[in-house]
């Protein structure tokens, strides 16, 4: 009796903490992401951020089944979302792609994590209504991520143009149905 009322206390925390626990994957990956970037390791990047983007997929749907919402986990998802869809895609195009442009370059990418900050603390302070206001940053980044695909094939000043369009359109007023 002991051992199954253990069992059930300890299946409940792990329940109470599943959300959380993803979240903080998204967060670490997108750290892992900027590591590897300032290391060369531009494949890796790419690589850890597809996976905060499945990680990030799902902490939102096993707090919604767990019934785990909160302000913190809100809080905790945006942090993880600046990192690993703000920062960490930002740098990896700067890395590969922005570095000769100097100053333009790098005003571009910080309008780019700047507008994704922006676009997070909007969604935090509105209520949830079925819809997006603005294109989500994790859809920005994963896009802008995609785009170190086409490095070999296009111009650098390319990315400037995926920059500043990504960054008008997270902070756009535009609505966007949740799926």
């Amino acid at each position: 009796m002991i051992l199954i009322d253990k069992m059930d206390y300890t299946i409940k925390r792990l329940k109470s903490q599943a959300a959380n626990t993803l979240t903080i994957g998204n967060m670490m990956f997108g750290g892992a992401s900027l590591m590897a970037t300032l290391n060369g390791y531009y494949s890796y990047s790419v690589l850890f951020i597809f996976i905060a983007a499945f990680l990030d997929r799902f902490d939102g749907m096993v707090a919604r089944k767990y019934n785990q919402e909160s302000e913190l986990g809100k809080q905790l998802d945006s942090m993880g979302d600046i990192i690993s869809f703000g920062v960490a895609p930002a740098l990896l195009i700067h890395q590969l792609a922005l570095q000769d442009f100097g100053l333009a370059g790098m005003v571009f990418t910080v309008i780019y994590i700047s507008c994704g900050a922006f676009r997070l603390a909007r969604f935090n302070i509105t209520e949830s209504n079925g819809y997006f206001t603005g294109l989500p940053i994790t859809a920005a980044g994963t896009v802008l991520t995609l785009s170190y695909f086409g490095f070999s094939h296009w111009s650098p000043a390319v990315y400037m143009f995926i920059l500043l369009i990504s960054s008008f359109l997270m902070i756009s007023t535009f609505s966007l149905r949740k799926v």
